[in-house]
């Protein structure tokens, strides 16, 4: 739930679950432990750590995404074929969502197979 000044002295609510959370790295005066969607309602520390590692890694995938859109615009792309058999090289293929219709289904589906890896290997 909320805290803060609109709900009255946060000091009053000792026996709040979100309690639990209130010494953790991110915690601001005035707002206090934010969690307006609820998620952290239970106080089960095991998954707030879960939630907090999560958001991490979904945060840096971002970041490695946005510098695959960007690098191939600043320093060109790779020579050579992406599919040999189909006579597609790199330099034949858009950047950004116009690239989606261009890999061919094998290439997504290696794409999707490096993912399992990644997730499932720790």
């Amino acid at each position: 739930g909320l805290t803060g000044s609109a709900w009255g002295d946060w000091a009053t609510y000792t026996a709040s679950p979100l309690r639990a959370f209130e010494s953790e790295l991110g915690v601001q005066e005035p707002v206090g432990f934010w969690d307006p969607a609820g998620f952290t309602a239970d106080g089960d520390l095991a998954k707030f750590k879960r939630r907090r590692s999560v958001e991490l890694k979904h945060g840096r995938i971002c970041m490695m995404a946005t510098m695959g859109y960007i690098t191939p615009e600043v320093i060109g792309k790779l020579p050579g074929y992406l599919s040999p058999s189909a006579g597609l090289k790199f330099a034949d293929i858009p950047n950004g969502l116009a690239a989606v219709s261009k890999v061919p289904t094998a290439g997504w589906a290696q794409i999707a197979a490096y993912f399992g890896f990644v997730e499932f290997s720790g």
